[in-house]
């Protein structure tokens, strides 16, 4: 794992619900890095993790509850964010991705990678392909 050299640390979805889902696979490495992250400083959200959070839940306040916000910070995306994912995409689909569809894993990295912040996720494959200067802290085997 590499440690963040930026501004504080984006957490993938996947981290989360890791964590909240007590995944038997993923719960253990998932929390440690979580923690370290919150201790280390701010850890944010944007809305397509917070939505990919929520899928599960039929009301708000139990989403909010679960990301509160003196822990994480939500950051709304810059239209440069979505400009980044958008292009990311294009490159996607001419090395024969098959999704027609924004992907929304690249509106996450592309986020991370305009506000300089790391990446806390354990899907590292496709993120360094599609932004090679994020910084990821990724499981070893990623």
């Amino acid at each position: 794992m590499a440690a963040a050299s930026t501004a504080g640390v984006m957490v993938d979805s996947c981290v989360l619900l890791d964590v909240f889902t007590a995944d038997p696979q993923w719960e253990s490495w998932s929390a440690e890095h979580l923690a370290r992250c919150l201790a280390a400083g701010p850890v944010a959200i944007n809305a397509v993790i917070y939505g990919e959070v929520a899928f599960a839940d039929e009301r708000i306040e139990v989403v909010d509850e679960a990301l509160p916000r003196h822990i994480y910070t939500f950051r709304p995306i810059p239209r440069e964010a979505a400009f980044l994912a958008a292009r990311a995409h294009a490159a996607y689909r001419s090395r024969g991705g098959t999704r027609q569809m924004i992907l929304p894993d690249f509106l996450i990295c592309a986020h991370a990678v305009i506000e300089r912040f790391g990446l806390l996720t354990r899907d590292a494959h496709r993120y360094r392909q599609a932004f090679p200067g994020l910084q990821l802290i990724t499981p070893a085997i990623s």
